[in-house]
């Protein structure tokens, strides 16, 4: 059995080319995978990168947390800009139509589930699934508070699924990520604590040796 990779993914949130630009030249050169928090201030009172997005060409992976109302037609319309598509499970009725439209495009999948959503519902779902984002907080804003609560959703799924990636989301902080990655994460986005950083290098180096 292969390790799961342990990284640090930085949310994205912004409401303008530019204001993303900016963002992401903040945080490049220290990590290897990007999320991008496209928000529809429908499903979440909040917008972001809710435009057409422009991404740089570069190895760098981008990670789309769809926050929308209506996932299917972000995914036809962009979903060929980016590396993997999470989807929350709350949003759409078409689960099995969201996994094959992702995978068509030759793109990862993932459901996210909300801190109310029981973890049996994506049980149908988990063979076909590239990862499960675990949102650790109520979905739509940084700085929202850390439910301790969600690690149980974690321990359950990482007993089910020993080499799935499983991803969390809302809180991520060098005082709550080692409780995340004992629980089972190995993917960890954190959004305000890195992306508002003075020093982004310095805040991912502290929350990787927190978990290395």
């Amino acid at each position: 059995m292969t390790a799961l990779e342990q990284k640090i993914i930085p949310a994205i949130i912004a409401k303008t080319q530019e204001e993303l630009d900016a963002t992401l030249t903040k945080v490049f050169p220290y990590v290897s995978c990007v999320q991008l928090d496209v928000m529809d201030n429908q499903f979440v009172p909040n917008t972001s990168l809710w435009f057409d997005i422009n991404l740089p060409k570069t190895s760098v992976c981008y990670e789309a947390h769809l926050m929308v109302a209506h996932p299917l037609q972000w995914i036809r319309k962009h979903g060929d800009k980016v590396d993997v598509i999470l989807v929350h499970f709350e949003s759409t009725n078409d689960h099995a139509q969201i996994i094959q439209e992702v995978k068509t495009r030759g793109k990862r999948v993932g459901f996210v589930l909300n801190p109310e959503t029981p973890l049996s519902v994506l049980f149908d779902f988990l063979d076909e699934l590239d990862q499960v984002l675990i949102m650790t907080v109520n979905p739509g804003f940084y700085g929202s508070p850390f439910l301790p609560e969600m690690m149980n959703k974690i321990v359950e799924l990482r007993q089910q699924k020993p080499q799935l990636n499983i991803e969390v989301d809302g809180g991520i902080t060098d005082q709550t990520i080692e409780l995340v990655k004992k629980a089972g994460a190995n993917l960890f986005v954190s959004g305000s604590f890195v992306v508002k950083a003075d020093d982004v290098q310095q805040a991912v180096n502290t929350l990787l040796k927190k978990i290395t």
